[in-house]
């Protein structure tokens, strides 16, 4: 059973439909990347999946969860224990240290104090700042914020990471960071991610690629492991 499945769902916002019967599966354990031109519906595809918006119409689980059936309490539920959430925009609190920040989810959680700090150090461990809990985000480079916004989205071990242009803002050698702590953690936690990217050459770190246009999933490919194949692929991704 996919870990992630979508049956014809559509989204209107009044009459326009930004989804027109997507079908989707994405697989536990799985990196998959979502690409498509501007407007195509790639986020609002993310926001649902995410319950940070609802189905108008159709089927959609994750893991146990049928999103179209949950009302707000069960939504904010799914949301706080399944979910994590990385954005272009870092959405760090100035006055709150990298660690209060990264604690923010373990808060509404109700963990208690020192666990809290535990679980953060380690989340910043794994994206490499440990040694930056101290600071303030203004202290730290883009690169850097963006990297505690992920420690912030993993700190509570989520199922599901869910990533919208995460390397939007930032250079590609920052991003190769990104992109291999994103792959770390798929890999040694067996994280499921799935990552809307406008940047074609970012989809070789996924297994799988499907590409969305007009509100609709055209295409799902296997991701090359060749040079060969991917620039193939991101061609064939250009052209389409």
């Amino acid at each position: 059973m996919p870990f992630i499945e979508a049956r014809d769902v559509w989204k209107y916002y009044g009459d326009y439909p930004a989804l027109r019967g997507v079908n989707l599966e994405i697989n536990e354990g799985e990196f998959r990347c979502i690409v498509g031109p501007s407007g195509s519906g790639k986020t609002t595809l993310l926001s649902l999946i995410g319950g940070l918006d609802r189905v108008s119409r159709g089927y959609l689980r994750v893991g146990p969860y049928e999103l179209h059936r949950l009302g707000n309490a069960e939504l904010d539920r799914y949301r706080n224990e399944f979910v994590g959430f990385v954005f272009q925009l870092f959405y760090l609190i100035p006055r709150m240290t990298v660690l209060e920040n990264v604690e923010l989810p373990l808060i509404a959680r109700g963990v208690d104090p020192s666990q809290r700090r535990r679980l953060a150090l380690e989340a910043l461990e794994m994206v490499g700042l440990r040694d930056k809990a101290r600071r303030r985000p203004n202290e730290l480079s883009g690169g850097e914020q963006q990297r505690v916004a992920i420690a912030r989205a993993i700190v509570a071990r989520p199922k599901l990471l869910l990533a919208d242009e995460p390397t939007g803002n930032l250079d590609s050698k920052t991003a190769a960071v990104i992109m291999d702590i994103f792959r770390r953690l798929n890999r040694e936690l067996g994280m499921t991610i799935v990552m809307v990217t406008h940047n074609l050459e970012l989809i070789g770190n996924c297994h799988r690629v499907s590409r969305i246009s007009d509100g609709v999933i055209t295409r799902t490919y296997d991701v090359p492991q060749t040079r060969e194949g991917l620039d193939g692929l991101i061609r064939e991704l250009t052209i389409a």
